[in-house]
């Protein structure tokens, strides 16, 4: 069946989006677009939780994602900082340590282990307080199309029958095996790994070797992972050799490095699954206005941590571009920089991670042992582990919405900040949802006439109520000012002593500047001064 066939023109419910899949990428994208007052119906297949792989780990960008989305003090007392990595050999001796700090750049631990499940009950619980937000459970997309400029044709049933919906836009978060993908016509880049894995989550209140962070063993007859996800839960990841299925007794022999269970009744598997990683990127995660998302439009093997992670990565990206589009006059050239900025980053954290199941778990060839002496011996130079863990943020590539500077691309530090009332608040939470000007000298008429047209806020650095550290920063990238998009990033900056933004021809017309005033919602206010 054709979306054109599900039902008829009388029958059928206009939407301003629909999102497919109910994930934690799905209903953060919802909850984000909430912010920006746009009204979604997430489409959800199975009536209760997506029994999707669960991830456990998380950093301190997408812990910010999860503030913008309404949740930070929710996530913050189901989650677990974490020390970082270590990478050990087949005897569980250290061949390096990558260590991760309890304050990033974004203002959170930069890892963070949790149960995926109490992720994703803190989302729903946050998408049914939101009145621009409806999700129907049990509802199977059946087909999505687009006929030129008109609207996304969605047909799904449900329990009472076939159902259409029309659609300014899709956003397929419907997983690797879904529909939209198929729909849009895009295809899989294989990125070469595969590997077969058994994950096994555990709770015991027996002693356990840990050291507060993520065990990597670089055996290539049995690499494994292993890391502590809360108070007594506990993950370990084995490969599995050519139709390999674990006893309990292989299982007591694997993890007796970590906890001896023998003869103990406190060693609970609440859930023991088989899974393939594999690495992959889709060719294209647009067609109209269908876009993809998570792991519909990539696939990461889990050794650094980040498949979940790009996910809610792609729905910060597109959803403030997607409401300006919708609502705010918005160019629809704007929607083709979501694909342009993020496929980069995707595919660059997905040869890191391949990178680490073969050269860090040993790979299965004869050059195994040469890969593990040499990670061993880069290790040790100075600043090397440092930099591999601030790799996982990389700047995105120069565009459009990312012009070249030592700032564009970037994103903004998030200090903690006194406003005018007292309250000590993350910096984000002042600003809200719109864009906004950070400066260290007065702005000329001509820049304030250009952020009033964005409804931009406007920031003195110096009197922002923070520790210093936005005018270091500033200072530190030799910038006077910057325009900070709503998921952050740097958009444009003004050089120290440049009076302008770089190039604001290339971003004006996609943002539709000349509209006037955006009216945004009240924020926080801002101190006028603050003694420190």
């Amino acid at each position: 069946m054709t979306a054109d066939q599900a039902a008829g023109p009388d029958s059928a419910e206009h939407v301003p989006v629909v999102i497919v899949g109910a994930g934690p990428v799905g209903v953060t994208a919802a909850l984000l677009l909430a912010r920006h007052g746009v009204r979604t119906v997430v489409l959800e297949r199975h009536h209760d939780v997506y029994p999707l792989p669960r991830a456990v780990a998380t950093d301190d960008e997408v812990r910010r994602i999860l503030q913008a989305a309404g949740i930070a003090d929710e996530f913050a007392a189901v989650a677990r900082p974490a020390r970082g990595l270590r990478l050990l050999d087949a005897r569980h001796r250290v061949i390096a340590e990558f260590r991760r700090s309890p304050q990033g750049h974004h203002g959170y631990p930069q890892t963070s282990m949790f149960d995926q499940p109490e992720l994703e009950r803190l989302l729903r619980e946050a998408l049914a307080r939101r009145p621009e937000c409806e999700l129907r459970g049990g509802a199977e997309v059946t087909a999505v199309g687009q006929r030129g400029d008109g609207p996304v044709r969605v047909a799904y049933r449900d329990d009472d029958g076939e159902h259409l919906l029309l659609a300014d836009a899709v956003l397929g978060c419907d997983g690797a095996g879904g529909l939209i993908r198929d729909a849009i016509g895009a295809r899989w880049e294989d990125l070469r790994f595969e590997e077969h894995w058994t994950v096994i989550d555990v709770t015991t209140k027996a002693a356990v070797r840990c050291w507060e962070g993520v065990d990597q063993v670089c055996d290539p007859n049995r690499p494994a992972t292993f890391m502590r996800i809360g108070e007594d839960r506990y993950r370990w990841e084995f490969r599995l050799g050519e139709g390999e299925d674990l006893d309990a007794e292989r299982l007591r022999e694997l993890v007796a490095p970590w906890i001896d269970i023998s003869g103990s009744d406190d060693f609970h598997v609440i859930r023991q699954a088989q899974y393939t990683f594999r690495a992959r990127i889709a060719d294209r995660w647009r067609r109209g206005r269908v876009f993809l998302l998570g792991d519909a439009a990539h696939l990461t093997p889990p050794f650094v941590g980040q498949g979940l992670c790009s996910g809610l990565r792609d729905a910060h990206n597109l959803s403030w571009k997607l409401a300006r589009v919708l609502q705010q006059g918005g160019d629809e050239r704007l929607l083709d920089t979501y694909e342009r900025e993020r496929k980069p980053h995707a595919r660059h954290l997905i040869r890191l991670a391949v990178a680490t199941g073969w050269a860090m778990t040993g790979g299965q060839d004869r050059a195994a042992a040469l890969r593990r002496t040499a990670v061993a011996t880069v290790c040790r130079i100075p600043g090397v582990t440092g930099r591999a863990s601030r790799d996982l943020g990389r700047p995105l590539s120069a565009g459009p919405l990312t012009r070249r500077s030592r700032l564009g691309g970037t994103s903004c530090p998030q200090p903690r900040v006194t406003t005018e009332d007292g309250q000590h608040l993350r910096f984000d939470d002042v600003l809200g949802d719109s864009f906004a000007v950070l400066t260290a000298v007065p702005l000329p008429p001509a820049l304030r006439a250009l952020t009033d047209g964005l409804g931009a806020q406007v920031v003195d650095v110096h009197e922002s109520g923070d520790d210093g550290t936005l005018a270091a920063w500033l200072r530190a990238g030799h910038a006077d000012a910057v325009l900070l998009r709503p998921d952050r990033v740097v958009l444009d900056a003004v050089p120290a002593g440049g009076g302008d933004f770089t190039d604001t021809a290339a971003w004006a017309p996609l943002l539709c500047t000349t509209r006037g005033p955006v009216e945004q919602p009240a924020s926080t206010p801002l101190p006028r001064s603050t003694a420190r």
